[in-house]
């Protein structure tokens, strides 16, 4: 019997990867690699690592059109009605209509229909139009967490019996650092003792405002505070806070890196004293379990995804609360032992979300699908 040819929406993979599109290229190269099913991967237009992944089998088309959204509502329906595709799985939270074929979706989180003011104007037109139509119409509907699966059952409650939790995997790359390497990355951004960091795109989702208020009073009550360092590229509606960031970069005790590259990243996490995810909301806080894999004791917010991430192994504070993150931050770093427990906790906890687990779960739920 030969296997089944599975479609997957490659949007996420059109010009640099980050957040869905990293989550993407990890969990197909994973079923890739698995070999118990073909796969075709489409988009709109040419892909990031369209090599990487024909290296491990998965065939790549693109149909050119000037939107994603404009490829996946009106030119990827018919192609998918050629016959020679079994199931098709969106990553990307809405499903192209009129499918004549089993259809999986990867629902993230639910901001865009709970915090739409955390999203542009054409992220919204992108994905609530259509969000109704394919929850009702998927024959699966995977989530990143617990967390997510109960925001779904509350808001679309007829979905409920479809909803499958599958957790992300985080990459072998991201592990405890060597000694000798810690000391050079540090060096080289000018924070010998060690340092606070975050990683994420400068956007109002990412609550990045509280953080530096928390830092900041912190820093006023002791001058010894770390320095905090930011990773991650701009993103929308926050002119004011980059200004704000600028002006601390001045003043001296902040070092904004802007986006890096992966390897880059996996240093900057391994060197790090404290990692702060404070967020209003996420789907999964992937970084905060990169970070735990690293042995880097971490904070986070206590809302949506993130206290089932970190669970014991790690602090939480409540959204709003920047005296009490500037607590935790101090906590950590004064009181060493503490710190090297909760990374020893947290490099532990890190390990059950693999992305072997996770596709053995994705390749379940495809068969679920298909019958």
């Amino acid at each position: 019997m030969s296997q089944p040819v599975i479609g997957v929406d490659l949007r996420a993979l059109v010009g640099a990867p980050s957040g869905i599109g990293v989550f993407t290229l990890a969990l197909l190269s994973r079923l890739a690699e698995q070999g118990r099913a073909d796969y075709l991967g489409m988009a709109h237009a040419p892909v990031a690592a369209a090599q990487e992944l024909s290296r491990l089998g998965v065939r790549i088309e693109h149909h050119p059109a000037p939107l994603g959204v404009i490829w996946q509502q009106l030119l990827l329906p018919r192609r998918l009605r050629r016959g020679d595709v079994d199931l098709f799985w969106s990553p990307l939270l809405t499903l192209p209509p009129r499918l004549e074929i089993p259809s999986v979706v990867t629902v993230h989180d639910l901001t865009p229909l709970l915090y739409p003011e955390t999203h542009s104007l054409k992220v919204r037109l992108s994905i609530l139009p259509f969000l109704r139509r394919t929850l009702d119409e998927a024959g699966r509907v995977v989530v990143d967490s617990e967390s997510t699966a109960a925001d779904l059952r509350i808001q679309f409650p007829d979905c409920a019996q479809k909803i499958r939790v599958v957790y992300p995997g985080v990459d072998a790359v991201f592990r405890p650092g060597e000694k000798d390497d810690i000391s050079t990355t540090r060096h080289e951004i000018g924070c010998s003792e060690g340092y606070i960091l975050h990683v994420g795109t400068i956007e109002p989702r990412k609550n990045i405002a509280f953080l530096l208020d928390a830092w900041e009073a912190l820093r006023r009550a002791d001058p010894t505070t770390p320095p905090l360092v930011l990773v991650g590229a701009y993103g929308w509606r926050s002119r004011a806070l980059l200004s704000r960031i600028r002006r601390l970069e001045r003043t001296g005790g902040l070092i904004y890196l802007d986006r890096v590259d992966r390897s880059r990243l996996v240093l900057l996490l391994q060197a790090a004293s404290i990692f702060v995810l404070p967020s209003l909301y996420e789907g999964f806080g992937l970084p905060a379990a990169e970070a735990m894999a690293c042995g880097i004791p971490t904070v986070v917010t206590a809302t949506s995804s993130l206290p089932e991430v970190v669970g014991q192994d790690g602090l939480t504070v409540e959204l709003g609360d920047a005296s009490g993150l500037a607590r935790a931050m101090q906590r950590l770093w004064n009181d060493r032992a503490l710190a090297r427990a909760l990374g020893a906790r947290g490099r532990k906890r890190a390990q059950r979300f693999d992305w072997g687990r996770a596709a053995e779960a994705m390749e379940r739920i495809f068969e679920e699908a298909l019958r």
